[in-house]
């Protein structure tokens, strides 16, 4: 090859849009906070974001679809799942089980693409464990105590005995805010989606994530 024919090579390369691994962005808070809200404009706005669906335990509530919104599957086959390993993370909450299966999480980050997890402080803690740098990790704070009562409330799909028992939860799983790389107190759901939506720009331009950078920088020494 030609050295005229190398630098058109290398050149082509270096205009193609960088590889890079994905990210497992987890979106955690207690029950009311907005966590549900932000996921929902962040996954409508950003079209190389995917949401990972939950294997669970749990009946669906109304609206909800089997293979979109959760995996529905009865409990002896979540413990088989668990007994082969095949989730990322998994917990006990609230009477029933929730699981995150990893065989499509990691097609997805192997594709260069990224994926929301909602998951609470229990499964963020597995998920730190088990993902490593792919890992950013958010925690949903409420503006305050009466307001978070109020959202639940207002949301009018739980009985009072079931908010009560959240509520009663909500400060052991806000106790536990310093494990996450960033914080946000939602007063404003979309000055929320804009602060989580900087910190995924931020996150992907990592150095650790842009696969092609050694070799982009090498050729720009090189002086082609």
């Amino acid at each position: 090859m030609s050295n005229e024919a190398k630098k058109t090579e290398k050149l082509s390369a270096m205009s193609r849009p960088m590889s890079r691994r994905g990210l497992m962005l987890v979106l955690s808070s207690p029950s009311g906070a907005g966590k549900t809200t932000i996921s929902r404009s962040l996954l409508a706005h950003d079209a190389n974001l995917s949401l990972s669906i939950s294997a669970t335990t749990r009946s669906p509530r109304p609206g909800e679809v089997d293979g979109k919104d959760y995996l529905f599957v009865p409990d002896e086959k979540f413990r088989e799942m668990v007994d082969t390993e095949e989730f990322l993370e998994h917990a006990h909450v609230f009477d029933h089980r929730y699981g995150t299966p990893k065989g499509a999480v990691e097609a997805a980050l192997s594709d260069g693409r990224d994926v929301l997890f909602d998951v609470d402080w229990q499964g963020a803690q597995q998920l730190a464990h088990n993902a490593g740098d792919d890992l950013v990790s958010v925690f949903i704070l409420p503006p305050s105590h009466d307001e978070l009562e109020r959202r639940l409330h207002k949301r009018a799909q739980d009985p009072e005995e079931v908010v009560r028992r959240r509520m009663a939860k909500a400060a052991s799983e806000m106790s536990h805010w310093e494990a996450y790389d960033y914080i946000i107190v939602n007063d404003d759901v979309d000055e929320s989606v804009a602060s989580v939506q900087a910190i995924l720009a931020a996150e992907r331009l990592r150095r650790k994530r842009q696969l092609d950078l050694p070799a982009f920088v090498a050729g720009l020494c090189d002086g082609n």
